[in-house]
């Protein structure tokens, strides 16, 4: 999973990355993520926007009667939006979501379970590719 928190701005506060065990699907994956971005944003905001890239997770928040078989999960995630003053999702395109999308790739190559929260942009991600 990966996560980065820009300002109002762009600029990058924070960037989460960790690797979890295979989950049942992809969606509960998807659920995983957004729940563990939501854990974090909300140790420094609760005025938080979130984008994701997948559309079955945002229909999943807005319509979460109509996923039965994600219940559980949802019930927490619905418990933490409850949180957030001004929480808001919508869906941003995998190639406009290039950093978290790069730290997500990285965790899954480690083998154990790997969670960072930086500042930083790590030098594997800020450089530019080799023509």
């Amino acid at each position: 999973m990966g996560w980065v928190w820009k300002d109002t701005l762009g600029k990058i506060q924070l960037m989460g990355s960790r690797n979890l065990r295979r989950r049942e699907t992809s969606l509960h994956s998807e659920l995983e993520a957004l729940k563990w971005a939501m854990e974090s944003m909300l140790q420094h905001s609760t005025c938080q926007r979130f984008g994701t890239d997948c559309k079955d997770l945002i229909a999943m928040i807005e319509q979460p009667q109509d996923w039965p078989n994600l219940s559980t999960e949802l019930e927490i995630v619905q418990t933490l939006r409850l949180c957030f003053l001004d929480f808001k999702i919508s869906y941003v395109p995998r190639a406009q979501n290039e950093i978290a999308d790069s730290l997500a790739r990285n965790a899954r190559s480690f083998h154990r379970s790997l969670c960072f929260i930086g500042c930083s942009i790590p030098v594997w991600l800020s450089r530019t590719p080799q023509v």
